[in-house]
């Protein structure tokens, strides 16, 4: 039985909340600290990339988490000035405002594994290509403890 009345809908609540369920075997038992952390973590990421490469991964992202994803997109706006780790992890704490604190490190490689395991293998390694090498070894390698 459909809870919203529109199978979309209830398909992208469903999808959401499993890639909520993996984000907070990391972040702890808070639903509303994984929408965060995931939020940041996309931005962050969509941020990084080129316009194309992120329109590309946004187009395989679940309905809901898309509309996360792109919350205050500028078209155009590449945050070329994150090159390193610690500027890529910064950035994505100024996104966590509001919420408990949490390891950012940790909750990004969540975030990243999560996507390494719904987002088709060839997106993710294009966009892992499209970063420096600082910011990919963030990325877990499958099977990778986060």
């Amino acid at each position: 039985m459909s809870t919203t009345g529109l199978d979309v809908f209830d398909k992208t609540l469903q999808i959401t909340h499993i890639w909520l369920d993996e984000v907070m075997e990391t972040v702890g038992p808070d639903r509303n600290v994984a929408w965060h952390v995931l939020g940041a973590v996309l931005r962050s990421l969509r941020d990084r990339l080129p316009p194309e490469l992120a329109a590309h991964l946004g187009a395989q992202l679940p309905l809901l988490v898309r509309g996360t994803y792109y919350d205050q997109y500028r078209l155009g706006h590449v945050v070329d000035r994150i090159h390193t780790e610690d500027e890529f992890l910064t950035h994505v704490a100024n996104g966590l405002g509001g919420v408990r604190p949490v390891n950012v490190r940790e909750a990004t490689r969540s975030v990243l594994a999560v996507m390494a395991h719904h987002v088709t293998p060839e997106q993710v390694e294009k966009v892992k290509r499209s970063l420096p090498e600082s910011i990919r070894k963030l990325w877990p390698a499958p099977g990778e403890p986060v």
